[in-house]
């Protein structure tokens, strides 16, 4: 399909869409002679369905364009055999998706290519994008999918000896669907030998000249690792020659969990991702299904969002400083910050009736009202913090043995960063002024009165220093929550609110079916694909659903930003000393289940 062909079928281009196109004359031009079809998506992003041999060229030319597109912001599979709409798509068998990000933009590029399963190869992009590495693996681990030209395409979320692709439609969702798990000697033997680490399957050579190496495992069962995560070390005395990242070990495949559940019975697993995060985590999802649907929620709902979200924001970052403060060898500041930490819980549990993991934003609003007293108590804990933290500030950032060891440590630029995917503290703190709550308002952001904090220096230091001055931002826009809440209901009057509205159920038939069927089966969404990005704790996070018209998601993809940031540990720990790694791991700010999902 030709460019003029584009805006002359069924489907015209958004305004938003339409922008993205305009402002791509160089896109226009290589694909006016080319096989291609747009596809309408309600998040608006340009979707383009190209031929596997228009990917290097295309991405070439999206990388070299004026304000260029050079962030991957997600490269992911679907297994599409399935699906109820695939007759609708210009699909085949599996779908490869590259969705590419243009912070000077300010947009999103989403590029697709079809795949028979008689021939599942593509290309692989490492070389355009280091932070592709991972994402490969991953969609071969998990769909089958094979990256030619890529470096190690071995398994990472799964065992070396795991048989199958788990989010291929054949395989089963739930466990009692197979046959009970079982492990003999045999199998265990050849489990531990599957385990053994070949320094030279990574690149790494056993000797030098002048050296014969040590080859160290730091985790997966170390404090200092911030949960099950491994790294297989390379040292010459006590410096990193090399590092290996190891994940997987929290694996419990929530995209194939979401398969499963109703679009509301999902929401508690998204809580289990970035657990630190509580109902941010609720966020990006239950957005992506409001523009799926078309629900609009009221500025009371949107206003309490923000309030929670804030608070989980202050939750994760104090850990975060003072486990940081910890690793670097200070340990009185994480008893002090547990103990507000308390305060701050009790204030959640008080309003959501759970502490880390409420669960408590739903489709088209919230699972209760604010209840009486809530400002009050909100009000005296942004009273109290604020003096806390510049005790903590001076404590920690002024501390001479602290600053030596961070300043300068894990140090890289902006264009280093855009090149690994890193967003959130650890983007911003090389100066780049990024953050969706910002450029892209989201539930009312664009109502608060708030700085985006930014250092320049893109080391362990600043990327702490920043979460601070974040923690009295968040506070900042917790405050103008408590000022101006507004009047209004704290749930919108849509047929796929979940729960459901109930009080018209007893006044027709229709509505009473309507309502059971809801809360048994769950709501039925639009056939439609929506994406949902927000700046959550540790970076960008968003949710990409596709629906295909029914009461559960055919595909959910979870963009995570600790999964892209963990890929930079080698190249910022390469010829520092193993403490410094400690510090740079601490500096990075990760779970696990974020990681791996």
């Amino acid at each position: 399909m030709t460019s003029e062909a584009i805006r002359k079928d069924n489907h015209p281009l958004s305004p938003k869409t339409k922008r993205t196109w305009d402002r791509l004359p160089e896109l226009k031009r290589y694909l006016q002679d080319k096989s291609f079809i747009h596809q309408p998506t309600c998040d608006q992003i340009l979707t383009l369905w190209i031929e596997p041999d228009d990917l290097i060229p295309i991405l070439s030319l999206l990388k070299d364009v004026s304000q260029p597109f050079n962030f991957l912001f997600d490269l992911y599979a679907v297994d599409e055999r399935l699906r109820l709409d695939k007759d609708e798509l210009p699909t085949k068998d599996f779908t490869v998706v590259y969705q590419l990000l243009s912070m000077d933009r300010n947009q999103d590029i989403r590029l697709k290519i079809a795949l028979d399963k008689s021939y599942l190869h593509i290309t692989s992009i490492c070389h355009f994008w280091p932070a592709a590495n991972w994402y490969e693996r991953e969609a071969w681990d998990l769909f089958g999918i094979i990256f030619d030209g890529h470096p190690n395409l071995t398994r990472i979320l799964l065992p070396p000896t795991f048989e199958g692709h788990p989010l291929r439609k054949e395989f089963p969702c739930r466990a009692t669907e197979k046959d009970p798990f079982s492990i003999d000697e045999q199998k265990l033997q050849k489990e531990q030998q599957a385990l053994r680490f070949s320094p030279e399957q990574w690149g790494m050579k056993q000797t030098s000249k002048n050296n014969d190496y040590l080859f160290l495992n730091l985790g997966p069962n170390h404090p200092s690792v911030h949960g099950v995560f491994r790294i297989a070390l390379q040292l010459d005395g006590e410096r990193v020659v090399d590092a290996v990242p190891d994940i997987g070990f929290h694996h419990r495949g929530a995209e194939k969990i979401a398969e499963r559940q109703s679009w509301h019975g999902f929401i508690p697993y998204t809580d289990r991702i970035d657990y630190l995060g509580g109902v941010m985590n609720n966020f990006p999802y239950i957005l992506a299904i409001e523009r799926l649907a078309g629900i609009k929620v009221s500025e009371r709902v949107e206003c309490i969002r923000v309030m929670l979200a804030e608070c989980f924001r202050i939750l994760s970052h104090m850990l975060f400083f003072g486990t940081f403060a910890q690793d670097a060898g200070q340990l009185s500041p994480i008893f002090y910050l547990f103990i507000d930490r308390e305060k701050l819980f009790s204030i959640i549990e008080a309003i959501t009736g759970a502490r880390m993991h409420p669960s408590w934003f739903r489709i088209g609003g919230l699972a209760q009202d604010l209840p009486k007293g809530w400002d009050k108590m909100m009000q005296e804990f942004v009273d109290y913090f604020p003096s806390r933290l510049d005790d903590y500030e001076v404590m920690v950032m002024n501390n001479k043995i602290l600053k030596k060891r961070t300043v300068g440590i894990g140090q890289y630029t902006t264009e280093e960063a855009m090149k690994w995917s890193i967003s959130g503290a650890g983007l911003r703190a090389t100066g780049m002024n990024w953050d969706l709550r910002k450029v892209r308002p989201y539930s009312g952001y664009d109502n608060y009165d708030f700085e985006v904090p930014l250092t320049n220096n893109g080391d362990a230091y600043d990327r702490c220093k920043l979460r601070i001055e974040e923690m009295r931002q968040s506070l900042r826009i917790i405050q103008q929550c408590i000022n101006n809440m507004p009047e209004g209901s704290y749930k919108a009057n849509h047929p796929a609110t979940t729960p459901p509205v109930n009080h018209n159920s007893k006044h027709d038939i229709e509505t009473l079916i309507q309502h059971f069927l809801n809360v048994s089966w769950g709501a039925v969404m639009p056939r439609g694909e929506s994406c949902f990005a927000v700046e959550a704790t540790k970076g960008m996070n968003s949710y990409t659903l596709f629906s295909d018209g029914s009461s559960s998601s055919y595909r959910t993809r979870i963009r995570t930003p600790s999964f892209a940031h963990l890929q930079m540990i080698p190249s910022m720990a390469r010829g520092l000393l193993v403490a410094d790694l400690i510090v740079i791991i601490a500096s990075i700010d990760f779970v696990m289940a974020d990681v791996d999902r």
